[in-house]
């Protein structure tokens, strides 16, 4: 795994980009205009705009703790297995694993137990299996999955760590884990050299149409997840 080097020049998301010049798009461009609409339902979900507003309890709010956390335990093995792949490695970055901060988070805001008190909804179990068949046959397109994730966690996280905070009452360092990457000056350049590795990608036509069309696929899992997460919101009041 890459240590996170010092400031780099920021990859703005407003730089004119391959695409408005004439010539064919970049991919970090195809993923961002590609998954656009996506990425905004799933923000407008009737679960995330709880979370967003503090109004979610804490049963609700660690039973997607917990399927993320299936998720992230089935993506971070197989992104390290297949680290050394030109399309994985320039998007490598140890800070990013997130796996252990959410387990602190469950251990913190419910305790022991909690594998076990909190199920694995049908979307997870899907989006595990489709983790599980890309690390066995088609390891680059991982690079989907890390892109829907870790850029989610380092952007749109950040504000949520303050929302959780405060809604909850939570004290100073408990229960945000899943939302830290150090402090606010790390965590940007974190994000650009997350960015910067993104640019860096450079696969083949058909690859990049398969890595887009899998994020895709990962927000419709994600905007999947959250429905069931809201049912079970809802029917437990």
């Amino acid at each position: 795994m890459r240590v996170v080097p010092l400031p780099m020049i920021e990859g703005m998301r407003g730089h004119v980009g391959h695409g408005e010049s004439g010539l064919k798009p970049s991919l970090s461009e195809s993923l961002r205009t590609e998954t656009r609409e996506l990425h905004t339902q799933a923000e407008r979900s009737a679960f995330m705009g709880a979370l967003l507003r503090g109004r979610m309890e804490r049963q609700a709010y660690c039973a997607m703790l917990r399927n993320l956390h299936a998720i992230y335990a089935a993506l971070e093995p197989a992104l390290e297995r297949h680290a050394s792949d030109p399309l994985l490695s320039p998007l490598s970055f140890s800070q990013l694993r997130r796996e252990g901060p959410l387990q602190a988070d469950l251990d913190a805001l419910h305790g022991a137990g909690w594998a076990d008190a909190y199920a694995m909804q049908p979307a997870t179990v899907d989006y595990v299996a489709r983790l599980c068949a890309l690390d066995e046959a088609q390891p680059e397109l991982l690079a989907a999955h890390s892109y829907v994730r870790y850029l989610g966690d380092l952007s749109g996280g950040q504000m949520l760590r303050r929302i959780v905070r405060d809604s909850m009452a939570l004290p100073p360092g408990q229960g945000t884990a899943f939302y830290e990457f150090g402090t606010s000056e790390e965590t940007v350049q974190l994000k650009r050299a997350y960015r910067e590795g993104l640019e860096q990608l450079q696969p083949a036509e058909a690859t990049a149409r398969a890595i887009v069309a899998e994020a895709r696929r990962a927000f419709e899992l994600h905007m999947q997840l959250f429905e069931e997460l809201a049912s079970d919101m809802l029917a437990a009041f």
